[in-house]
């Protein structure tokens, strides 16, 4: 709910704090006061339009923050939980707009689009005036209502989710279709861009291998006759290195007398003569056993050769081949009956319309019994509100055409009829300022258990009426406050005595400049308020006493 406004350098308001709680408002002042300045300058705080007029003569900017407390408004938390905007329980609106006419938006704190405030806002609170504000004129209004009042808000929202999933379904159709041409001759491609991978079968890691295998194979005779050489350098040459060690140790063991100093090196040269031997052995039977394959080099050099071609003709690496050959084969997959074919997707609407088409039914059976009781709640409320004669009609529309619409399967409309006899038309064509007023204020009375705007604003819905009516508009106003928030702008003082929380409206001039003040009243000051709104100027006991009795009797009203 609203919980605080601040208004700066606004029309004809230097500077306006106001606390607000939860219950009825009533604000009242003499007129051109500039009791409008609190609800013009509420829907600016909701992305209405503005003007460089709003502006404060002499001021640079116009400056207008509204605070919320958004912890019982599940819609409005989870809106500025996606929008990465939430800030615990309160969500602060501001509007700031310059003397050129430009503006800016926040929401805690942050700049944000003007239609994200107009979103919101939408959500926080709904002013009822005979302005720009008059939300019971749209037909999404009349249908957000209906569902709530039918308690099928869960239904509506999985009605939605439906016709948005077919919708989809639906495109990809449409595109699928609209390119058959062109996708089939890319299966044809695909087809044969896969047997060939197919029949390469290349597998991770093998031509590394055969690269390896290659290099082995093509050096063969090399390989032969090096490893021959060495072999006779070892043991079988006359010069072999084993004979040169042996004719060292000789030589080393012919001495005329024992050195103690040599007998590492004679041990070091023994090691060397076993270990060249071993060598040479080693070397004999690699050369006996070895082989060079001409034929083997033949099919790896053709394999490597397959390959490379395969690998140009896609002009990418070799290494990359293998996950070409599993992303096309997936691709072809999709196109010749996975998710993408023809097949599929006519069976996916077809599955998908009738998921909606059964939700959809169920939603409209609960809004025609919904719309029966509210009609015949509202005309109750109606009669009250001494339009007797008003006949109220909720217009479920049977949508002709053979594609499903989002919000189901009829449009939703208020119709009126304001005398016997005459057919019911829409609420804009039929009722005045005053009477749609009235309507909305006799709808929300009845859809105030099901709503989930929890703040509304009702702008002179006392025009045209008096006496016993208006104590009866007071009574409902007091009706939806304690349920909620309610703010009213009014003349009659049968409505001011019954509201929770008074705020009072004055008009001064100071050093030629004309300023508006708004204060909260006390109980002796809306007393007072009240005599003046009976009694005018001139105040007398009487009135005293009379405004006395209606406050009372105003607020022991529990309704």
């Amino acid at each position: 709910m609203l919980t605080q406004l601040t208004v700066s350098n606004y029309a004809i308001a230097e500077r306006v704090e106001l606390q607000f709680s939860k219950g009825m408002t009533a604000l009242t002042g003499e007129t051109g006061a500039g009791k409008s300045i609190v609800l013009d300058a509420l829907g600016l705080a909701m992305g209405g339009r503005a003007d460089a007029g709003a502006v404060r003569h002499g001021a640079k900017r116009a400056d207008i923050t509204a605070t919320f407390d958004v912890s019982t408004i599940p819609e409005a938390t989870e809106w500025l939980a996606e929008h990465e905007l939430d800030d615990e329980n309160d969500c602060i609106l501001r509007r700031v707009i310059s003397k050129d006419g430009r503006s800016r938006a926040y929401i805690n704190g942050q700049p944000c689009p003007l239609n994200h405030l107009k979103e919101l806002g939408g959500v926080l609170m709904d002013i009822h005036s005979q302005h720009q504000h008059q939300s019971l004129l749209r037909k999404e209004t009349h249908r957000k209502l209906v569902d709530e009042f039918a308690g099928a808000e869960a239904l509506a929202a999985d009605t939605r989710e439906a016709w948005k999933t077919w919708n989809q379904i639906r495109q990809r159709l449409i595109e699928r279709q609209q390119n058959a041409d062109e996708a089939e001759a890319k299966l044809q491609l695909l087809r044969y861009q896969v047997e060939e991978l197919d029949r390469l079968a290349l597998e991770s890691g093998e031509q590394e291998q055969l690269e390896q295998e290659q290099a082995q194979l093509s050096q063969a005779d090399t390989v032969l006759h090096n490893s021959h050489q060495a072999a006779l350098l070892c043991t079988e040459d006359e010069t072999s290195a084993a004979d040169l060690v042996r004719q060292a140790l000789q030589q080393l063991e012919q001495l005329p007398v024992d050195v103690p100093a040599l007998a590492d090196t004679i041990q070091m040269l023994n090691e060397a003569q076993i270990q060249i031997s071993e060598a040479g052995d080693n070397l004999r039977h690699f050369v006996e056993d070895y082989e060079a394959d001409p034929a083997r080099l033949a099919e790896v050099e053709e394999r490597l050769s397959a390959i490379y071609q395969m690998a140009r003709k896609h002009r990418i690496t070799p290494e990359e081949l293998p996950e070409l050959h599993q992303r096309l084969s997936a691709e072809l997959a999709e196109l010749e009956g996975g998710e993408g074919s023809l097949e599929q997707l006519e069976a996916e609407l077809a599955s998908q319309r009738s998921r909606f088409d059964a939700l959809a039914g169920q939603l409209s059976e609960a809004r025609a019994k919904a719309g029966a009781e509210l009609d015949q709640r509202v005309a109750a409320e109606l009669g009250q509100l001494s339009m007797p004669n008003m006949q109220f009609i909720t217009h479920l529309n049977r949508n002709t055409g053979e594609e499903p619409a989002a919000h189901g399967l009829e449009e939703i409309e208020f119709l009126v009829s304001a005398n016997p006899g005459q057919p019911a038309r829409p609420l804009a064509k039929v009722a005045s300022g005053g009477e749609l007023s009235r309507i909305s204020l006799a709808i929300q009375v009845v859809v105030a258990q099901t709503s989930t705007t929890p703040t509304l604003v009702f702008d002179e819905v006392d025009v045209g009426i008096g006496g016993g009516t208006a104590e009866v508009v007071g009574r409902l106003l007091r009706t939806l406050g304690s349920n909620g928030q309610v703010l009213c702008v009014t003349h009659l003082p049968q409505v001011a005595a019954q509201c929770h929380q008074h705020l009072f409206v004055s008009k001064f001039t100071d050093k030629d400049a004309t300023f508006s003040k708004i204060e909260t009243l006390d109980d002796q000051g809306r007393i007072s308020e009240v005599a003046r709104m009976l009694g005018g100027v001139d105040m007398t006991d009487h009135t005293i006493a009379h405004a006395r009795e209606m406050f009372s009797k105003g607020q022991a009203t529990h309704h």
